[in-house]
């Protein structure tokens, strides 16, 4: 008999979700990026549903790409870091992959390799990020070196990284937005911009090609709450089970460290998932959870294997009753606000040891 943890993938979500991003892209070509096994809900599980419906793929690595690819992908894949050396162009140029252009190193790869066919390249422009991307005083000669080498085909992508998309009203998105315009000018090529805050919350910022990434799980990257985010429905619901009840007096301690002092006799579920499990331990006292789809909140610290939770107020619980950690009825951000982190992590981080679940195709 296994542990009942589950990441449980609603794909019917996942493809909500990605036609919410493509109602939002207008005109503009969507991208759907699988990169960090999927944001942590399968690559490949992913990949297939989204490669006919997205017009292109986009991961971090040759890697995550060439995974893709023996798994019977043939969507389009770019490479959001572009390659790491010089060898892996080769493969890309066989395998049909995309890729980025950030710096003079991986230009100079490209310059003196020899494929068998010329590359699709997007070449990054660093705007504000200050992350990847080359200099907008650069943009020029980037160009010219691109199209004289016979490795990169004609169709080249401009494009660029928001650092505060997130923040509806950052004048930092704007600034980043006129220098990205400014630095592309007249030269021909299309341009992308946008990823989920900014397809989301920057319309302007739309341009020819959207990367659409977070917001296909159905968790809202915007730190306030905006149309469209309400819209996303969660792909990942995280559950476990109660598998021990104990009633605790008042004034004793639970979990390690005793952290939590019962204020009153209390009734306490033990619930087997931990930060072994993809749970964040820096979850505080008082996270939220569902318990028979009741809130009820942690109480103690997580451990390796097995959190508590205080069902003092919903006396029905009993050994066997289905927990949610985050997902359907718990949204994943708010879980993250009391963890001190970011929904990304909580779902890029779940282990191999809790089994993704497909529940509705």
């Amino acid at each position: 008999m296994a542990r009942p943890n589950q990441a449980r993938l609603d794909l019917g979500a996942l493809r909500h979700n990605l036609a919410v991003a493509r109602r939002l892209a207008g005109s503009a070509r969507v991208m759907a990026v699988v990169k960090a096994n999927a944001y942590g809900h399968g690559a490949v599980t992913v990949a297939r549903q989204l490669e006919n419906l997205a017009d292109a793929l986009a991961v971090a690595s040759i890697e995550e790409a060439v995974e893709l690819r023996e798994a019977g992908i043939s969507a389009p894949i770019l490479l959001l870091e572009g390659v790491f050396e010089a060898q892996e162009l080769g493969v890309a140029a066989q395998s049909g992959f995309w890729i980025t252009i950030d710096n003079e190193w991986q230009l100079r790869w490209l310059e003196e390799a020899l494929l068998p066919e010329p590359l699709h390249c997007w070449l990054k422009i660093d705007t504000g990020m200050h992350r990847l991307g080359i200099e907008p005083s650069r943009l020029r000669h980037f160009f010219d070196r691109l199209q004289a080498t016979g490795n990169a085909r004609d169709d080249l992508v401009f494009y660029t990284h928001f650092a505060s998309a997130d923040d509806p009203g950052s004048a930092t998105t704007q600034q980043q937005m006129a220098l990205f315009e400014a630095a592309c000018g007249d030269l021909p090529g299309e341009r992308s911009a946008a990823n989920s805050p900014g397809l989301l919350a920057w319309p302007a910022a739309r341009y020819d090609w959207v990367r659409a990434g977070y917001m296909l799980y159905g968790d809202s990257p915007l730190q306030s709450p905006l149309p469209h985010g309400d819209e996303l429905q969660p792909v990942m619901t995280l559950t476990s089970a109660v598998i021990s009840l104990r009633d605790v007096p008042a004034g004793d301690g639970v979990g390690y460290g005793g952290s939590w002092i019962a204020a009153r006799p209390s009734r306490i579920a033990t619930v087997t998932i931990g930060y072994g499990d993809g749970y964040p331990r820096s979850a505080a006292n008082g996270t939220p959870v569902l318990v028979n789809g009741h809130r009820a909140t942690l109480a103690g610290r997580v451990s390796m294997d097995m959190i508590t939770v205080d069902v003092t107020d919903l006396p029905e619980v009993k050994i066997g009753d289905e927990v949610v950690l985050w997902g359907r009825g718990l949204p994943l951000s708010e879980v993250a606000r009391h963890a001190g982190t970011i929904g990304y992590e909580l779902t890029t981080r779940m282990p191999p040891r809790t089994p993704r679940i497909v529940i509705v195709e």
